[in-house]
């Protein structure tokens, strides 16, 4: 790696030890050929000559190779690049030798200068960085924290490297930890791997440590809730890195090791997206995204932009979120242009008419009413949305021949026991029963910061001063970010098949009440949790898969296929919405248990 360490800083040092470096090789190879062949008279003019070309060499191979860049000393860039260049300066010497020196300089002299010289250049920088190192290390005991690595591959690696070369570092590195037992005892600089994440509280017993940086780039939540909390209890404060994508260049920076946040503990993983693949399907298509307002549609308009499709068609009934998201994909918002559509997916012929003018050939269905308490009093108007709505978006795409359609579902259709689990439910078995495209639903749980969600209101709650307001102190909810989902959602659609839900993978179910105290800590202030018991159609666990769901099959590392029993949108119509909202409630119940699909009255 390339830095402002070392000889950078007075860019005539290194020249200058590398030719006496050469002279003084020279002088021992001259030296050590005539004191073992003591018949033989050194002959000082030829040595001369071959001091003065390894100097003039040294210079303009060095002047080309390395003297122009900031290598860090000692680094291992910098040991291939001075090997190379002083292998480079002896064949020189050797060739030059050969044509013009007749006797002062012999072959063996010429290995032996080479290999000598090279021992000091290298020698020489690794004292100076050792020295460097201690001079650090030093001056950082003096003010600076004392901080245990966790993880010792590249990413500690670079840490250890960004702090000692930082004039005034904010703590002090004093001992490596890592899971990996290859590594025990490993030796990184002037720090050794003691242990693992079972150590945590003897080495910062042993090493006086105040501080733990958790310095893997892509480190699965569950790892980091388990190493944290292991750390806390040993009384240190964590840090940690951002996730590769977030550093840039993908070089750690002292500023990029930052405190632990809510979403470091549950939103990290790794995605593996095949760029291409998605590309296939979006470059150069027409897209329309339902619900485009919404964290999801407008996450999923976000990603759909990299793809150049050749239009993206922006639809949503609320006209301040077309405007939030025209703004953050384009740099602008003055709402004149045909893509920003305001519709209700609830008024089939408005769908139809925007279907007529734009021709989408891939939609992704994002559009859905969603917060659970609600619909459980308003179920007619889940029925309105989430089912007939679904209903006309379905037809108006196998209508106008749209070969991709993708419905963004949710892991409360599992096994339902809300209004929005069998709305969604039979939104994803609607899906199922068309097969003249691709026609599929992408399911997974919570989202972090999306509306509604838990994480900003807690934050809310705190920010008001508490209390923050949990259903059970031992629910858990599947999490993801945002981008997350979006990148999995359009990877799936590259991959499904018509009648099938993809149900993407999201890692272990988080305790919420561990997400609750993580906020509090982060604030440092004192903030009640109030334990409010579970509402009418929640439960204390979600699951990504039912009793419904079959066949279920691995299509990529973290997408899983399965398939639900469809049913005809025939059957959806029977149900009125005017009806009580026991009676609403009941038949979407019904609707979306059956197995077969009968026609449902109420």
């Amino acid at each position: 790696m390339r830095g402002r360490v070392g000889f950078s800083r007075q860019v005539w040092v290194a020249p200058i030890y590398d030719v006496v470096s050469w002279a003084v090789a020279i002088l021992f190879a001259s030296f050590l050929r005539y004191r073992v062949a003591s018949n033989l008279s050194v002959h000082w003019r030829d040595v001369l000559i071959g001091i003065g070309v390894c100097i003039f060499s040294q210079l303009l191979v060095g002047a080309i190779i390395i003297y122009r860049h900031r290598w860090r000393i000692g680094s291992f860039e910098e040991v291939v690049t001075v090997a190379t260049v002083v292998i480079s300066v002896g064949v020189i010497l050797g060739v030059v030798s050969t044509v013009f020196i007749r006797s002062g300089v012999s072959y063996g002299a010429v290995i032996a200068a080479t290999l000598f010289a090279l021992v000091l250049a290298l020698g020489g920088r690794a004292m100076y960085r050792l020295i460097s190192v201690a001079t650090g290390m030093r001056s950082s005991n003096v003010s600076s924290d004392r901080a245990i690595i966790f993880g010792a591959g590249d990413a500690g690696i670079q840490v250890i490297e960004a702090l000692l070369a930082s004039e005034t570092p904010p703590f002090l590195p004093v001992a490596l930890l890592d899971d990996n037992p290859s590594k025990r005892h490993l030796r990184i600089r002037s720090l050794s791997v003691v242990g693992n994440r079972d150590d945590v509280g003897k080495v910062a017993e042993r090493f006086k440590a105040t501080m733990l940086v958790i310095a893997i780039a892509n480190v699965d939540a569950v790892d980091i809730l388990e190493v944290a909390e292991r750390a806390r209890n040993a009384g240190l404060e964590v840090r940690i890195l951002p996730p590769l994508s977030e550093m840039f260049a993908g070089k750690v920076r002292v500023g990029d090791i930052r405190s632990l946040t809510v979403e470091d503990l549950l939103g990290r993983r790794e995605i593996d997206t095949n760029v291409e693949e998605i590309g296939d399907y979006l470059k150069d298509r027409r897209v329309l995204v339902t619900g485009a307002g919404g964290s999801i549609g407008s996450e999923l308009c976000r990603q759909i932009t990299r793809f150049a499709p050749s239009s993206l068609i922006m639809l949503e009934r609320d006209e301040s979120a077309l405007h939030e998201v025209q703004l953050a994909i384009e740099g602008r918002a003055l709402l004149n242009t045909r893509n920003l559509v305001v519709c209700d997916i609830r008024d089939a012929e408005a769908l139809n008419r925007v279907f007529d003018e734009h021709r989408p050939e891939v939609v992704f269905h994002a559009a859905a009413l969603k917060h659970l308490p609600l619909l459980e009093m308003w179920p007619a108007e889940a029925l309105k949305t989430n089912v007939w709505g679904s209903i006309n978006v379905l037809e108006a795409s196998h209508t106008h021949g749209v070969e991709i359609f993708v419905n963004i579902s949710t892991d409360k259709a599992v096994d339902p026991i809300s209004v929005l689990g069998y709305s969604k439910r039979i939104a994803e078995r609607l899906t199922a029963s068309y097969h003249d495209g691709e026609y599929i639903s992408v399911r997974f749980g919570n989202v972090l910061n999306s509306r509604g969600s838990f994480l900003p209101a807690f934050r809310k709650q705190a920010a008001f001063g508490g209390p923050i307001t949990i259903t059970d102190p031992d629910v858990t909810r599947y999490v993801m970010t945002i981008s997350e989902a979006v990148q999995l959602t359009l990877q799936a659609a590259a991959r499904g098949k018509s009648g099938e839900v993809l149900v993407l993978e999201m890692g272990q179910p988080v305790r919420i009440t561990d997400v609750a105290r993580q906020i509090v800590e982060e604030l440092e202030t004192p903030i009640e949790i109030v334990f409010t018991g579970l509402r009418p159609g929640e439960k204390l666990h979600e699951s990504l898969f039912g009793v419904g769901d079959a066949d279920p099959c691995k299509i990529h590392s973290s997408i899983t296929s399965c398939s639900v029993p469809p049913i005809a949108a025939a059957d959806c119509w029977f149900i009125e919405a005017k009806a009580s909202p026991e009676r609403v409630k009941e038949a979407l119940k019904t609707l979306s248990l059956t197995e077969s699909s009968p026609p449902v009255q109420v």
